[in-house]
């Protein structure tokens, strides 16, 4: 990280790290609540701060064209998915950036291998690709309703009991494989206590302009709280990595949730470090040439060059003495 600001970022977000070969769980280990001392009216501006780095970074990111970042957002319903990508990546250049969103598979995911649909959507180099749900689906949702294996259409032989630690090291496998790549995984689980999703719920009922964020579903999932937990817990315990740690992301206060959502997202592209293409000679002489051609067609009475002019005019004003012709 050649960035000061990158300590500071990573002494942040440490505390939200899940530490590679721990055993997880959820409930115990971290709070919903959880605010680092912060309060919310601080919190707007460092979130602005984060923002600004991050559309630095990609920006960076593009033109060095050798890398691309996943971020995968996982969370149960009401969550904060959507709030939080709007939110974070409201100052980045949308050309650099993809979002999808994982929905039930459908005939033609179904016939394919289960991480088949979400490698049609990775980023390619230069690119930032957020996943709203991911590939982990298939050890959560998936583990939680067991009917859903069996609509994969999978041999017998790979729908036994060591279903879930085979998926667990296929998927570990497959990020290393990203990362080697020069494909950076950044994983959050935003976690929502049960009380909160409540509240959340009864909110998009009252309002008339969320109700169509509620579906009869949402309450059918929720019946399944502590089977969700648990799946969170070892999907925690068995994948996050070294090349791919998880993040969990206490969500109960989205502002919160969106100020370290950033700040995880600023520390790895400040890890990457992306620098600027430089020229060769040959090219840096084509450049000055062609500079020469188009100061010449300037206007009689306005500077060659405008920019360099005003940036060199804006410089005098902040240096004491240069006004004065000292």
């Amino acid at each position: 990280m050649s960035d000061d600001r990158a300590e500071r970022i990573a002494g942040f977000i440490e505390a939200l790290r899940v530490t590679p070969g721990s055993k997880v769980r959820l409930d115990r280990d971290f709070d919903p609540r959880h605010k680092a001392g912060l309060k919310k009216r601080d919190a707007a501006g460092l979130l602005r701060t984060g923002v600004d780095l991050l559309a630095e970074y990609q920006e960076r990111l593009a033109a060095q064209n050798t890398y691309g970042v996943l971020l995968c957002l996982q969370a149960l319903d009401a969550g904060g998915k959507d709030g939080t990508i709007r939110h974070v990546m409201s100052g980045v250049n949308p050309q650099g950036v993809r979002v999808s969103s994982f929905k039930v598979p459908s005939d033609e995911e179904l016939g394919h291998d289960y991480l088949w649909r979400y490698a049609q959507r990775l980023p390619a180099r230069g690119e930032i690709a957020i996943f709203n749900r991911s590939h982990y689906e298939e050890v959560l949702v998936v583990r939680v309703h067991p009917e859903l294996l069996a609509r994969q259409r999978l041999p017998e032989s790979a729908r036994g009991p060591g279903v879930w630690k085979r998926r667990y090291r296929e998927i570990n496998d497959w990020e290393r494989h990203l990362e080697d790549s020069g494909f950076k995984v950044v994983k959050i689980l935003l976690n929502l206590s049960k009380e909160e999703q409540r509240v959340r719920f009864l909110k998009r009922i009252d309002l008339p302009e969320k109700n169509w964020k509620f579906s009869a579903a949402d309450i059918r999932e929720r019946r399944h709280w502590d089977d969700y937990q648990r799946a969170f817990s070892k999907m925690l315990s068995a994948t996050s990595t070294q090349w791919a740690p998880w993040y969990v992301v206490p969500a109960d206060r989205k502002w919160f949730a969106r100020l370290c959502t950033a700040a995880i997202l600023v520390h790895t592209l400040m890890d990457i470090d992306p620098q600027y293409p430089q020229l060769p000679e040959a090219d840096r002489k084509e450049l000055l040439v062609a500079k020469r051609d188009l100061e010449r067609e300037a206007p009689v009475g306005l500077p060659a060059d405008p920019y360099t002019a005003r940036h060199s005019s804006a410089r005098d004003e902040r240096t004491p003495g240069r006004r004065a012709g000292k």
